[in-house]
């Protein structure tokens, strides 16, 4: 049983009608009954026709298929396969947690932005027509933004608390960051800087830390477009404090070395993986007497297949003390790969 849509050209009124399908045995071929139970209005809503108002019975009375009072199709491939990964990971857990009365709403725009990344949310209620997703309704895009406004500081950090605690603790956590070019004049931390596009565009910077087992980001920040990487690395020893992550090893790349950055990482002993420059002092100085034995196969490495050479050194380790306008001057163990 189906809805057949006919189109009257001479009144131009579109009749609906309930199609069965039958085989007719003497003709050999498929046939179709088709009764009319209504017209569209101009809104495209059914008006009944008067046999079907005032006596549905005569449809549905009989055995069979019930008539079809609305028609829809929805993707479910996609987002199921979001659901099951937010229940294995825990994800539709934490937000639960953090978010009880939105969560739903949360996961809904979430799946929107991956699936459609290319369109604005003001498209949401023509994707939400054709797809299955967790809060099942429309959001417009006013009730997103006012969504968005009502996520506390405190909230997200009580997340990223969650499903940092989640992660394996023997595991290296990748910390980096990255440039979003914008041409927003209202936005206050969109700020010309080192563009890694290199668009000539303000822009904003974005910190990301994930696990380099599982893959997995549960902490970012958003940084002023002019904020070098050298100068994040603080904001986030800063922030290691509430999030509560315990013992951690860090992997940088060479745009986070620094001499401030390599003594607040062990005032905070936290260990850390991190690139350097070969045009360092103490870099250069240790490759020089090296540098004619590197390639030898006692130096190979058949698991990285690189010749390498690891170092033992000692690293002048300093801290200020403002509060006793002192510093101190000590030696840290350092290994040179």
């Amino acid at each position: 049983m189906a809805l057949v849509y006919i189109n009257n050209k001479k009144n131009g009124t579109t009749y609906v009608y309930d199609s069965i399908n039958y085989w007719d045995k003497e003709k050999k071929q498929s046939r179709s009954k088709r009764t009319c139970i209504g017209k569209l209005d101009e809104q495209g809503n059914l008006i009944p026709s008067k046999r079907f108002s005032e006596e549905p019975h005569v449809l549905s009375s009989k055995r069979g298929h019930v008539p079809v009072t609305q028609i829809k199709r929805s993707f479910y491939g996609a987002t199921y396969l979001f659901d099951a990964l937010g229940d294995k990971l825990e994800i539709t857990k934490d937000l639960k947690t953090c978010f009880p009365d939105s969560f739903e709403q949360l996961l809904s725009i979430a799946y929107y932005l991956i699936l459609e990344d290319k369109n604005s949310l003001s498209r949401f209620p023509k994707w939400e027509r054709t797809h299955q997703h967790p809060f099942g309704k429309n959001i417009p895009s006013q009730r997103s933004s006012e969504l968005f406004a009502s996520i506390t500081e405190e909230s997200k950090e009580h997340f990223f608390r969650l499903q940092g605690k989640r992660r394996t603790q023997d595991e290296y956590w990748a910390y980096d960051t990255t440039s979003i070019s914008s041409y927003s004049e209202s936005l206050k931390q969109i700020k010309y800087g080192n563009n890694k596009d290199h668009d000539p565009l303000a822009q904003i910077n974005l910190a990301l830390l994930f696990g380099e087992k599982s893959n997995l980001p549960f902490y970012y920040r958003k940084l002023s477009g002019n904020i070098p990487d050298v100068k994040t690395l603080k904001n986030l020893i800063a922030d290691m404090d509430f999030l509560d992550f315990g013992k951690v090893k860090l992997v940088m790349d060479r745009g986070f070395y620094s001499k401030d950055n390599v003594n607040s990482l062990y005032q905070n002993h936290l260990k850390f993986l991190l690139a350097t420059k070969v045009s360092l002092k103490f870099v250069r100085s240790e490759l020089d007497k090296i540098r004619d034995v590197i390639r030898t196969r006692v130096n190979y490495n058949s698991v990285y297949q690189l010749h390498t050479h690891s170092i033992m050194l000692d690293w002048d380790y300093t801290q200020e003390r403002p509060y006793k306008k002192d510093v101190i001057k000590d030696k840290r163990r350092m290994y040179l790969h």
